[in-house]
């Protein structure tokens, strides 16, 4: 999540319910004293539910903005495929553009504004695919398992002592850092370098993604420039100041997972995005 946030990207965060995705969310939030907003997706949310709109104000005899809670600096988008494509396309502009579009005036959003989206596994009751065009705006999906046993039995021990996640407010979280640090932060890893060897190499990895035989379609150049990002990303949270072949090789599954679509025949034999993605890094030549 932080490597979305540094590169000015948005994460998808997917897993079974009842694992922190929420709570991971909102504690970032605190921690870099951002303003924080939250999105409940449901079957019956619609799109101005998230922009916003314009209310009349019989007192002015005009109309007044209502914004939405898209106009916050870390958004919480929780279980955004609960609700059908057509809401759920409302982020798009805004998380493209950093902007809304309300009765079709232009508003702009936070210069901060990072969506953390969470999502249900697909074969989960009640959610919906989310449109290719929308999966690609996220910079990274990042997949949330369930927890080794000694840290589940630390959960338990936690609630039993009073911690509650559902009152984060009652936990002495305080702010590490603000919105000027993290544009100190952003500025930096734009600054972080990337020889032209670990550039072809990048390039090398999302192109093999279009000609593996378990691929339907590949991964986009869009694809090519978020491996870059976030790998300068990941570098510079490692105290460097440029990136190397490892950084790519780590980061490349987030980056990669939601951006391939699997033939149906290599799904029936069990094949993941991930195993793909794994196979190719180990198949594409590293630079020395």
């Amino acid at each position: 999540m932080l490597v979305a946030l540094l590169a000015e990207g948005h994460a998808l965060v997917e897993g079974v319910p009842g694992t922190a995705k929420t709570l991971t969310v909102k504690t970032l939030a605190r921690i870099i004293g951002a303003e924080f907003g939250r999105i409940q997706f449901t079957p019956d949310l619609m799109p101005s539910d998230i922009t916003g709109t314009n209310v009349f104000n019989v007192a002015t005899s005009d109309f007044t903005l209502r914004r939405g809670p898209i106009f916050t600096d870390i958004l919480l988008a929780d279980e955004i495929n609960r609700t059908p494509p057509k809401t759920q396309a409302a982020l798009l502009e805004a998380m493209e553009e950093r902007q809304a579009t309300i009765d079709g005036e232009v508003h702009i959003l936070s210069p901060l504004f990072t969506v953390l989206a969470t999502e249900n596994p697909i074969e989960y009751e009640g959610t919906y695919p989310l449109p290719e065009a929308q999966l690609d705006r996220f910079l990274l999906k990042i997949l949330i398992d369930y927890p080794p046993v000694e840290a589940e039995r630390q959960v338990v021990a936690n609630w039993d002592a009073g911690f509650n996640a559902r009152r984060l407010e009652m936990v002495d979280i305080r702010p590490l850092a603000d919105g000027d640090a993290i544009a100190r932060c952003r500025a930096e890893v734009r600054q972080t370098r990337m020889e032209p060897g670990v550039q072809r190499y990048v390039v090398d990895i999302v192109r093999s993604t279009r000609a593996h035989p378990f691929v339907l379609y590949g991964a986009s150049p869009r694809a090519s420039v978020a491996l870059l990002l976030c790998a300068k990303a990941l570098s510079a949270l490692r105290g460097r100041e440029f990136a190397t072949p490892d950084d790519v090789r780590d980061i490349a599954r987030p980056v990669l997972r939601h951006r391939l679509s699997l033939r149906a025949e290599a799904e029936l034999d069990g094949a993941t995005t991930d195993a793909v993605i794994t196979d190719i890094l180990q198949t594409v030549e590293v630079p020395r």
